[in-house]
């Protein structure tokens, strides 16, 4: 009689992490984005009809990469690594490809934060961050099996990792991130007094 047993690990929720070190290119989309959240009229009608915190283009412009050449770099090398991250994902994209199709500013005032949400219609999403000053608030990601989860105990507060239920992660100036766009996330308050500047784009398969 075998006493041995093994252990599987499936269906992993990857988080992809690069540090884009470009401060030029940082400098470049902190001043684009001080224009926007001033010039932008639409976007801050948006904002203040919808009750959303601070300032976001996510409504309001979907060119940015057209207007200013800071955003057009940035996608370029936002590409570069989303290739990265659908290769380690094994994704067939059957001779398409994985394009982006959305990028917006946000930029997230003290007392600003971002309610849970996820991507619809879109494979890759992520954030790129300009500004992150001390006491701003970490992304946070959450297991999406909750909903599934209907009778079980609560994880141990020194669970590793991989078997937590909430997971934040601390962004630097110049920091990338990739998930995929079904992977519920937010951002609690920010209690900084300065702004939280960041980039976010959607990735769809075409």
């Amino acid at each position: 009689m075998s006493n041995t047993s093994t252990m599987l690990t499936l269906f992993p929720s990857r988080i992809y992490r690069a540090q884009l070190d470009h401060p030029e290119l940082l400098a470049e989309i902190l001043a684009a984005s001080a224009v926007l959240s001033i010039d932008d009229r639409a976007g801050i009608t948006w904002c203040e009809k919808n009750g959303y915190p601070g300032y976001t283009s996510y409504a309001s412009l979907d060119d940015l990469p057209w207007r200013f050449p800071a955003f057009k770099a940035l996608a370029k090398a936002i590409d570069a690594h989303v290739k990265s991250f659908a290769k380690t994902l094994q994704f067939d994209l059957g001779g398409g490809k994985l394009q982006m199709d959305s990028l917006w500013v946000n930029v997230l005032p003290e007392g600003g934060f971002h309610a849970a949400h996820i991507h619809p219609n879109s494979v890759i999403s992520g954030t790129f961050y300009a500004a992150v000053p001390k006491g701003a608030s970490a992304i946070r990601f959450e297991d999406p099996r909750h909903a599934m989860m209907m009778a079980a105990p609560p994880r141990a507060k020194k669970a590793t990792l991989e078997n937590q239920s909430f997971v934040s992660i601390a962004p630097d100036p110049g920091t990338l991130l990739l998930w995929e766009s079904f992977l519920r996330h937010d951002v609690p308050m920010n209690r900084s007094e300065e702004e939280r500047i960041s980039v976010s784009f959607n990735y769809n398969w075409v």
